[in-house]
């Protein structure tokens, strides 16, 4: 079982940076791509999210494990392997890491996450973080949580075992989550419904519903499950922009 640093330290190697070549503490996020593995739609949210004036990391959960995207698509995506709550120690772990750059601001980092990334987060949220082995870790720490300023979810997978399904937050971070209505792994009124208890609870949370297919962004899609659409897209990276600038309070400090 990793410790924290451990994890970060395997990661660290396929985390990809974007942002000012500089080295002033700047707000930061943090990416996390879907289960097929990193596509190109997750760098254009990275390079996008930089023109705000923040870092961008992008993290590679698979390459630190050997994974191509044909495991990643025929046995992460199916389940067989590696579910949301596993991951979440990826994410805990990146946290950890990036927080602690000294051209970060550690109070200032977002979160963001895409079907398999979104789930990841989202049952890292369910956690108390107190006990020895949570999200496969062996020092989890709930301090960590205290770098995290905001969380942009994108079709996050909402159905069984994602924890969030059931159970609520034990950390509370302003929350945007994108939703597309013809998401065939997640129902739009089931997540609605959940975002909606998850709110009742305290998160501070809103959802933007998107008429499109799950991954969206997603070129090479082009069928009825799921399929392109340069509209949502742009949609969506347009929420982030204005979801960081808020967060982050950029439009105050620009003006």
């Amino acid at each position: 079982m990793d410790t924290v640093s451990a994890r970060y330290h395997k990661l660290e190697p396929h985390i990809e940076v974007f942002g000012p070549k500089d080295d002033l503490p700047r707000p930061a996020i943090i990416l996390f791509h879907g289960c097929g593995g990193l596509r190109p739609h997750i760098h254009l949210y990275a390079e996008t999210a930089v023109l705000a004036g923040v870092r961008a990391f992008v993290v590679d959960s698979f390459a630190p494990r050997g994974w191509g995207r044909l495991f990643a698509t025929s046995m992460v995506c199916s389940g067989a392997v590696f579910q949301g709550d596993e991951r979440a120690g990826d994410v805990l772990a990146s946290l950890w890491g990036v927080s602690r750059r000294t051209d970060v601001i550690t109070d200032k980092v977002m979160l963001a996450g895409w079907s398999h990334g979104g789930w990841s987060i989202m049952d890292l949220m369910t956690h108390k973080l107190t006990r020895k082995g949570e999200v496969g870790l062996s020092d989890p720490d709930p301090a960590i949580l205290k770098s995290v300023a905001g969380l942009f979810l994108v079709y996050s997978y909402l159905s069984f075992p994602a924890r969030s399904v059931s159970r609520n937050w034990h950390y509370k971070p302003e929350t945007l989550a994108v939703i597309a209505d013809k998401d065939h792994l997640s129902a739009v009124k089931a997540a609605q419904k959940i975002y909606k208890r998850l709110k009742d609870g305290g998160v501070p949370l809103e959802t933007l519903t998107l008429k499109a297919t799950h991954a969206f962004e997603e070129e090479s899609f082009g069928n009825s499950i799921m399929k392109y659409d340069q509209k949502a897209t742009e949609a969506s990276l347009q929420a982030m922009m204005e979801f960081i600038d808020r967060v982050f309070e950029l439009a105050e400090e620009k003006a």
